[in-house]
């Protein structure tokens, strides 16, 4: 179970049943924030900063139990 968290136009992505932004979801071991991406619907060429446990990820690291995932379009301003 991973939790994940989607932040601005992203949050329109979360499954029924989350809650201000984030949702809980049960995903094999080693799943990768890429394919947990696309199991939400977000589109590839999509813009996106993704985030494991508050860190830079890597879009094929392995995720593992507990991890929480944390989607957002990337900034923009100066």
């Amino acid at each position: 179970m991973v939790e994940v968290r989607l932040f601005a136009t992203l949050a329109t992505f979360l499954p029924a049943g989350g809650r201000a932004g984030a949702t809980r979801l049960e995903v094999p071991e080693g799943t990768t924030p890429r394919e947990l991406t696309q199991r939400l619907g977000i589109p590839t060429e999509l813009e996106r900063v993704t985030l494991v446990n508050g860190l830079d990820a890597d879009p094929d690291q392995p995720l593992r139990s507990e991890d929480i995932v944390t989607v957002f379009p990337p900034l923009a301003g100066g």
